[in-house]
């Protein structure tokens, strides 16, 4: 009998492992510290990358506006 328990428990166990594994986590994914820190660096690139390209674009359009009332 020992032995019999001993197989279903394991088969058991294993089958609860494979379950938990298929679930899924509404936790969000561990993101190390130094990675943390490459991707606020990289957004920062990002965000300064669009508000030059913006404030050129409107430099530009003040210029040509300008440039149209001397005409």
């Amino acid at each position: 009998m020992n032995r019999k328990k001993k197989i279903n428990q394991t088969l058991k166990s294993k089958i609860k492992k494979m379950n938990a594994k298929l679930q899924n986590s509404s936790k969000p994914k561990y993101v190390s510290k130094a990675d943390r820190v490459t991707v606020a660096e990289k957004a920062a690139e990002i965000d300064l990358a669009a508000s030059t390209a913006s404030s050129t674009e409107s430099d530009s359009a003040a210029n040509t506006s300008a440039d149209s009332g001397l005409k």
